[in-house]
């Protein structure tokens, strides 16, 4: 049955792709006619389903932002508000916190001209300024003066005089250990 629905909503999207050309055009449709139900929103879901991300319809845009690897893994929540000229890598997080007690509770504004770095989580309601640069994989929770750097901690390197087992393990149902070399796995004698 979903491969059916899937098939359906990739017919459906020739024909919603046709008359709006891109994802932004849809989205500006949607907003404008207030719609989050029905065909063209379903199309629109299920684009950014195919890319594993969510751009929320209720998200706001000063403009189209640039996606150097294109929409993959992003989130972006409903009613994020995201300023010109935004710069936004792949597992991008701009979300929502709506934990009762929250310190934060909402969603993020981020201005103009910021460069958000690959893997970076911008959470709840807080203000990015503009000209402002995220890190890959920073986590940020506080808001962010215009012309600021968040930059995530940075890795520690150890060296180990023996040799690293880098196979991936797996235990069987049967209780046997196997490891993963070569394009498949082998039995192996540890136990």
């Amino acid at each position: 049955m979903i491969i059916i629905k899937n098939a359906i909503k990739n017919i459906w999207g020739v024909f919603v792709f046709l008359r709006f050309k891109n994802i932004w055009n849809l989205k500006s449709y949607l907003v404008k006619k207030q719609k989050q139900t029905g065909i063209c929103a379903s199309v629109y879901s299920h684009y950014l389903d195919k890319k594993g991300s969510y751009i929320g319809i209720t998200s706001k845009f000063q403009d189209i932002p640039y996606f150097p690897h294109g929409i993959l893994g992003v989130f972006i929540s409903d009613h994020a508000k995201i300023g010109k000229n935004a710069v936004i890598y792949q597992q991008v997080t701009i979300g929502s916190v709506e934990t009762v007690g929250s310190h934060h509770r909402g969603t993020p504004t981020i201005g103009d001209n910021c460069y958000i770095g690959a893997g970076a989580k911008i959470l709840g309601n807080i203000h990015i300024g503009n000209n402002c640069r995220i890190g890959a994989n920073a986590v940020v929770t506080k808001d962010m003066p215009d012309n600021s750097i968040a930059i995530a901690g940075f890795t520690t390197i150890k060296t180990k005089k023996e040799k690293l087992d880098n196979h991936f393990y797996v235990r069987r149902p049967d209780g046997t250990l196997e490891y993963y070399e070569n394009g498949k796995f082998h039995r192996s004698n540890e136990k």
